[in-house]
């Protein structure tokens, strides 16, 4: 079977498809097969059809948590509904319930816009709505599974759509059962539920300074999401001048008295305390003493605004990034004893 653009009701099929402009590291890969899905409903349909069902199946959003190191052999699909609209509301809280086509910074301006604060340190997160469960998004103090009421997917094992509370969603630290079984879940949907008088987060680090720089005292949630634009504009670099997938490792969690031991060694090493039990590390901090932040092989660097960054300045492959990216992470293990892991999806 050869199909080069098939049209079928609620998706569009198309063979040997360029990725290049649907990740935002920019690397080159294709794609055996991408769907564009406009209706969830057809997804069984979709992925019945006798040309892809032995194929693996990637689900991408807008590419912004991925990088290619090669083409992919299988089916991309990409979810492509739009929509966001109020559900539910009482004295308390708003239900929003968002497609997951929609661009997740476009969601958070809109809440922002109708009253319904929540979500302002999330502001300017590259990805569409679908990603941001899958990964728990989370910025300056905030992860997005505190808001997060139900997600709605599909589920490829029973090939039935399903409503998952955000218990049953099992977040964690840049982790949810949608990043454990990839090949289990496809997001349609995300239900999100707002207070109308949220506790504002301001305890991470740079945050109240940047209010301060801007002369608030008393900030609402618009003045927190203004702060937070400013810092990210000017910590991290922008994806549509280069290519990025924003911070590629995740800061390393560590047991309170092993990061003590860790602190006793490297005394100006930057930590967070995450539970009694528990530390956060900074990966930016580590990286930064080793040499790496600004590095550059060609055209796969480490940007020399943030550590945590790897950055395509040109036509850098995606196994030339991955390969940079592996010498970063020997250089902390050698240095620190700690290996870190990536955020993105790594193909």
């Amino acid at each position: 079977m050869h199909v080069e653009n098939t049209e079928m009701d609620g998706y569009t099929l198309l063979e040997n498809v360029s990725l290049n402009a649907r990740n935002t590291l920019r690397v080159a890969a294709r794609a055996r097969w991408l769907a564009e899905v406009h209706d969830p409903q057809a997804l069984p349909k979709l992925l019945a059809t006798p040309a892809l069902q032995q194929l693996p199946v990637l689900v991408l959003g807008e590419g912004s948590n991925v990088l290619f190191t090669t083409d992919y052999p299988g089916l991309v699909v990409q979810i492509a509904t739009r929509g966001v609209e109020v559900r539910d509301t009482n004295n308390q809280t708003t239900q929003l319930h968002a497609a997951a086509g929609e661009h997740w910074d476009d969601l958070v301006r809109w809440s922002l816009s109708h009253g319904y604060p929540g979500l302002e340190n999330l502001i300017l997160i590259p990805g569409s709505v679908g990603a941001a469960p899958i990964q728990n998004i989370g910025a300056y103090g905030v992860e997005v599974a505190e808001y997060i009421h139900s997600v709605e997917a599909f589920d490829r094992q029973t090939e039935q759509a399903v409503e998952l509370s955000g218990a049953a969603c099992e977040f964690g630290y840049r982790d949810s059962c949608f990043k454990q079984q990839p090949d289990r879940w496809i997001v349609t949907a995300v239900n999100l539920n707002l207070l109308h008088e949220p506790g504002l987060h301001l305890e991470y680090a740079g945050l109240r300074t940047q209010l301060a720089r801007m002369g608030v005292s008393q900030p609402a949630p618009y003045h927190i999401a203004e702060a937070v634009l400013q810092l990210r504009t000017r910590k991290l670099p922008d994806p549509t001048l280069i290519g990025n997938a924003g911070s590629f490792f995740k800061n390393p969690l560590l047991p309170t008295q092993q990061a003590h031991e860790l602190q006793a060694e490297h005394p100006q090493i930057v930590l967070w305390p995450v539970a009694e039990e528990c530390m956060k590390i900074s990966a930016a901090w580590m990286i930064d003493a080793c040499g790496f932040k600004g590095l550059r092989e060609g055209d796969a660097g480490i940007s020399n605004r943030h550590a945590l960054v790897l950055v395509n300045h040109g036509k850098a492959s995606g196994a030339e990034l991955w390969a940079l990216a592996q010498r970063v992470r020997e250089g902390v293990q050698q240095r620190f004893g700690i290996w870190l892991e990536p955020e993105p999806r790594i193909l």
